[in-house]
């Protein structure tokens, strides 16, 4: 039961990540884009807003490193999830083996 808690976790952190992943890209496209044109718009709620390049591109690059950190964060946590799910999976292996020869 705890390896399959722990492949649900895996899996939850695998999808979050590919969220952000997703995201990361989203901001790395827009930020190739802004560096080509002279104007660009701000979404601001259900408006698009002038903004300046520069404050866009800081925009930018501060989601940009968020997301980041938050997937070598995720990928720490997947890390250590698997460790541990290996550890359990060879305990069970272990007392099988034992309940065999029993």
């Amino acid at each position: 039961m705890q390896l399959q808690i722990l492949e649900q976790s895996i899996q939850n952190l695998l999808l979050q990540k590919q969220q952000f992943s997703g995201q990361l890209l989203e901001m790395e496209n827009a930020f190739k884009e802004i560096q080509r044109v002279e104007h660009a718009y701000k979404i601001v709620g259900n408006i698009m807003v002038l903004a300046k390049q520069s404050d866009l591109v800081e925009d930018i690059t501060q989601k940009k490193e968020l997301l980041t950190l938050r997937i070598q964060s995720l990928e720490k946590q997947e890390k250590k999830i698997r460790e541990k799910a290996q550890q359990l999976q060879e305990e069970v292996m272990q007392k099988l083996k034992g309940e065999g020869k029993a």
